[in-house]
């Protein structure tokens, strides 16, 4: 018998030593006490006033490190997230990776005409339908903001139409309180109450400070909001290197990490221990065309120090990939989203959002939604790495078959294989014979056939007829104010 012998092979990788980790730590803590955050919310501002920070500049506070390292301490280091039949179905914390669709996409490929076009009701509908049906998809983000829809009713239409087409959690966005009331009302009338929706929480939202270093009123009120009714938020700055932030990438960590850990302190100040899940975003604005990039080197390596980062604080880290630059699904889209998803999985973010996005976080693609499900299928068959215990090693079973035979017939290439050997559903393994005799099919028809077939076919498991009509009273009132 062996001891102390690692009997599986895992991938592990790091970008920081544990020197330079702390050396970020500590920049954000300086700025946060020498440089300070504008917050422009009274309550936001008094309760922060109240608790050891100094007023240094109009509207601008100084938080002591001791603030910021009490709300690190208070938050919570592992956040359970249900499906709306309250079965856990995510656990948010450690390396644990999971991986859902993103927000707020203005435009959308049309499955049957190709067209970019803008994004409508029937989109987010789809949208949900779709990623309800894929095994890797873990949740389901509000998609899109359908042109069809009012301004100021976008994203209560949005939550309204996801709940009724997945059972899987919903990660959405929200103008205000006055939205982000409705859409409380609406998770506490699916739940069977608040009471049971704190304890079993199918919802996070998603919300973000204003880079450099501002609290906007409606984000705060957002943020206070969450953390009095335990609804997990994230809250995120979205840094662009040489525009909002500086354009050296250790700068921009920095700037966007205290920014992050601000918010954090704000939400811990005002519920110790209700749930969110922080982190950063700092990309950089392309200074040669003026654009910002998802999916450039830097924002990896931005991404990277950020997980290090929130690990090193034992807190549950946001995360983006299945994302492209690419205005259209092409070789640019499916190199981008492949390596994003395999960065963020190396990373072990835990809460990894963004699949179908495209153009730069404008457009959104349904068939590239069917292809990060099948890219994560492969990234968490990678991370799963491999045993090399006594079974797998397989001497006796090579001492059996023996120079020059083959393993074909053997019982332990029949009670392996399957597990051992991930199995695409759309990337091509056949030979060039069996691909032209079958139409020579590429993998983009393959993607919008699934699409389609989805959309047309796959029946979400529905909400009981009396909360359905609930939520349309409510949806109705909303439209009503």
């Amino acid at each position: 018998m062996e001891t102390g012998f690692p009997e599986r092979c895992l991938p592990r990788f790091s970008l920081l030593d544990k020197t330079q980790i702390l050396k970020l730590h500590e920049s954000a803590l300086r700025i946060l006490e020498e440089v300070g955050v504008r917050v422009l919310d009274s309550e936001g501002m008094t309760l922060l006033l109240d608790n050891g920070a100094k007023m240094i500049g109009k509207e601008t506070l100084s938080l002591p490190a001791h603030m910021v390292g009490e709300s690190i301490g208070s938050a919570p280091k592992n956040l359970v997230i249900y499906n709306r039949n309250k079965s856990p179905v995510m656990e948010l914390g450690g390396r644990r990776i999971h991986f859902g669709t993103g927000t707020d996409l203005p435009k959308t490929i049309d499955l049957e005409t190709r067209i970019i076009r803008d994004t409508r009701e029937a989109d987010i509908t789809t949208a949900a339908v779709i990623s309800d049906a894929l095994p890797h998809i873990d949740f389901i983000g509000s998609y899109g903001l359908p042109r069809d829809v009012a301004p100021g009713l976008h994203y209560i239409r949005c939550f309204h139409l996801e709940t009724l087409h997945t059972k899987k959690p919903v990660f959405f966005t929200a103008e205000s309180t006055k939205d982000l009331e409705v859409i409380y009302e609406m998770a506490g009338t699916i739940a069977g109450g608040k009471d049971l929706l704190s304890r079993y929480p199918f919802l996070i939202h998603y919300s973000e400070p204003v880079s450099p270093l501002t609290h906007s009123g409606e984000a705060v009120k957002k943020l206070l909001f969450c953390a009095k009714n335990r609804i997990p938020v994230t809250y995120t700055p979205a840094l662009l290197a040489g525009s909002s932030g500086p354009v050296t990438l250790a700068g921009a960590v920095a700037v966007a990490v205290a920014e992050a850990l601000s918010g954090l302190t704000l939400h811990q100040l005002a519920g110790k221990g209700a749930p969110i899940i922080s982190g950063i975003a700092a990309t950089i604005m392309d200074m040669k065309r003026g654009t910002v990039s998802y999916t450039a080197p830097e924002f990896r390596l931005t991404h990277s120090a950020c997980a290090e980062l929130f690990h090193h604080y034992g807190l549950p880290v946001w995360g983006t990939a299945g994302c492209s630059d690419a205005q259209f699904p092409d070789l640019q889209a499916g190199a981008e989203y492949a390596f994003t998803l395999f960065n963020a999985a190396l990373d072990g973010a835990n809460l990894i959002h963004d699949c179908g996005y495209m153009g730069q976080g404008f457009i959104g693609s349904p068939e590239m939604i069917v292809f990060a499900d099948e890219m994560i299928g492969f990234v968490k068959r990678y991370m799963e790495g491999f045993c090399i215990d006594r079974a797998h090693l397989a001497l006796d079973v090579v001492r059996n078959v023996g120079p020059g035979g083959h393993f074909l017939g053997e019982k332990h290439t029949l009670d392996h294989f399957q597990h051992e050997q991930w199995q695409p559903n759309f990337f091509n393994r056949q030979n060039l014979a069996n691909w032209m005799e079958q139409g020579e099919k590429r993998i983009e028809a393959h993607l919008i056939e699934k699409a389609k077939h989805l959309r047309e076919h796959h029946l979400p498991e529905p909400v009981a007829q009396d909360v359905r009509e609930e939520l349309d009273r409510i949806w109705k009132n909303a439209q009503e104010r």
